[in-house]
């Protein structure tokens, strides 16, 4: 299995994860709820990557898959009056990363990340580990440690 930035980021912090692939489908209408139901995990604990821009600023979410960001309480927890999508190829050249398999971790340049709450009082959370058809599993204090993300309620 090819080794991603992410999985070398995580490496270098001395973090132990799970890996979990899974044949990724490019016809999913969601990545997230395709790759839970592939590895049979809950989709509130399979985590979404999904990279913002706060009043023109990047930043990075990562929230549960059945779950939908409030781009209202993005703006909020960015310190911004605005918060919206980044289009898809500005946040495949920001990350390095294609979308589909965009990780918080070990990005080509680092953002300011948010973590949805609601998944982090679990015990192990899945999150892309940087390839498409690819999930590592991570306690949720190893995230927040070595991303120094803050964790808001991101969700509508």
């Amino acid at each position: 299995m090819a080794s991603t930035q992410g999985l070398k980021f995580l490496a270098a912090q001395g973090v132990e994860v799970t890996l979990h692939p899974y044949a990724y489908d490019p016809h999913a209408d969601t990545v997230g709820l395709a790759a839970a139901a592939a590895l049979g995990l809950d989709p509130a604990l399979t985590l979404k990557t999904l990279m913002v821009e706060a009043d023109g600023r990047p930043g990075c979410c990562v929230l549960a898959s059945d779950r939908q960001l409030s781009m209202k309480k993005v703006a909020a927890g960015f310190g911004a009056r605005a918060a919206a999508m980044m289009p898809p190829a500005k946040a495949e050249k920001l990350t390095g990363y294609r979308v589909g398999g965009i990780s918080p971790f070990g990005q080509r340049r680092p953002v300011p990340t948010l973590f949805d709450a609601a998944p982090m009082a679990a015990a192990k959370v899945w999150i892309n580990a940087g390839q498409r058809g690819l999930l590592l599993g991570i306690a949720p204090g190893d995230v927040l440690r070595v991303l120094a993300a803050r964790v808001l309620a991101l969700t509508a």
